[in-house]
């Protein structure tokens, strides 16, 4: 099941106001960037957010999976709750590098 844009728009508008949001297409499912750094992958209709240290207390109790096959463990993002949503996406966006330019 392929995730749908209705869902993407949802997720945005839950995490507005963390910055600027922008998602892209890639291989049927999204990922979400916050001032272009990749935070949210999205795949079948579910949030995925990276298991990093600085959100571990936040996200002690929630959900694990996996995005697509090879991936590594990530966090189940409840994007129902907004306001835990834009705190985990404000702290994983500032340990987040800008992806590097590719030429």
């Amino acid at each position: 099941m392929a995730t749908s844009e209705d869902f993407i728009n949802y997720i945005c508008e839950q995490i507005n106001g963390v910055g600027e949001i922008r998602y892209k297409k890639m291989f049927g499912e999204y990922l979400i960037y916050v001032n272009e750094k990749p935070i949210i992958t999205v795949c079948d209709n579910i949030a995925f957010i990276k298991k990093l240290e600085c959100i571990e207390e936040l996200m002690q109790g929630s959900e694990i999976g996996f995005p697509y096959k090879g991936a590594k463990e990530h966090y189940i993002l409840d994007i129902d709750n907004s306001e835990l949503s834009k705190i985990v996406v404000s702290k994983v966006e500032e340990v987040t590098p800008l992806p590097k330019n590719k030429k």
